[in-house]
């Protein structure tokens, strides 16, 4: 049985390099790096969500349960990015409220 750690849960999907391998904690690269390879991680997603769909609709690919999890994959980590987005958005604006 493997052991749950708090770092099991706080893995986030859309802090990918767009390689797809996880971006480094400590010095890593820059904040820039790890927004763009979420948007590149939400980006491919929602591809292969594409392709899922076009498959089954074509008769190609009859798995729709594979095709379900995709987009639920896409949509998931879309949410995520557009939460972080907000975040950044709110942080910036109360950063310029702050007196000099």
């Amino acid at each position: 049985m493997e052991k749950i750690t708090i770092n099991n849960h706080l893995e986030m999907p859309g802090l990918l390099s767009p390689k797809g391998n996880p971006v480094p904690e400590n010095g890593g690269g820059s904040f820039a790096q790890a927004l763009s390879g979420a948007v590149d991680n939400v980006n491919r997603l929602k591809n292969e969500a594409d392709d899922a769909i076009q498959g089954l609709a074509g008769g190609k690919k009859a798995d729709l349960h594979q095709t379900m999890i995709a987009m639920e994959k896409a949509n998931v980590s879309f949410q995520l990015l557009m939460q972080t987005r907000n975040k950044v958005i709110d942080a910036y604006k109360e950063m310029m409220r702050m007196a000099v």
